[in-house]
């Protein structure tokens, strides 16, 4: 794909793909950031983007999994704080609600159905994409992610 083909048909997209990743991220520099880092991307990747037949449902699936990315990042960065200052020695109000909290999750995740806790917990703790977790379970992408979904459904009802 050369420059001009680029200009013409990704660029103008900009709108749709800030308006998926302000959904998913809440936050207007972090989707503009998102915007530019799948462009960059996108340019790296010109060449494969010939034989994509729908280039908006290809960039806004991209977008999509980015925004999850970060997403998740972000909520490894939160989690492993916890433990931390759980260690730390020191017992404050907020440190016992965490721990308690993470009891409770812990707890209703051992009441998930066998397949949906354990995906769930490659998913979650051991940070394994979906086809890592592919790979080792034999299950299909598609089935993954409803197994996921149906878990994170399940536990928000259990809490």
């Amino acid at each position: 794909m050369t420059r001009e083909e680029f200009n013409v048909q990704v660029l103008p997209l900009s709108d749709s793909l800030y308006r998926v990743a302000f959904y998913l991220l809440e936050s207007e520099t972090d989707a503009m950031d998102a915007v530019q880092d799948l462009f960059v991307k996108l340019w790296k990747g010109r060449e494969s983007l010939e034989e994509v037949k729908n280039l908006k449902a290809y960039c806004i699936t991209m977008m999509k999994n980015l925004c999850y990315d970060i997403i998740r990042k972000a909520s490894r960065v939160q989690s492993v704080e916890i433990p931390e200052s759980l260690s730390a020695g020191s017992n404050t109000e907020k440190e016992l609600m965490d721990k308690e909290r993470l009891s409770r999750v812990m707890a209703a995740m051992e009441k998930l159905p066998k397949s949906q806790r354990e995906v769930l917990k490659m998913h979650v703790f051991e940070e394994l994409s979906y086809e890592e977790i592919a790979q080792k379970t034999g299950k299909s992408n598609l089935n993954l992610r409803v197994l996921i979904s149906m878990a994170r459904k399940n536990l928000k009802e259990l809490l």
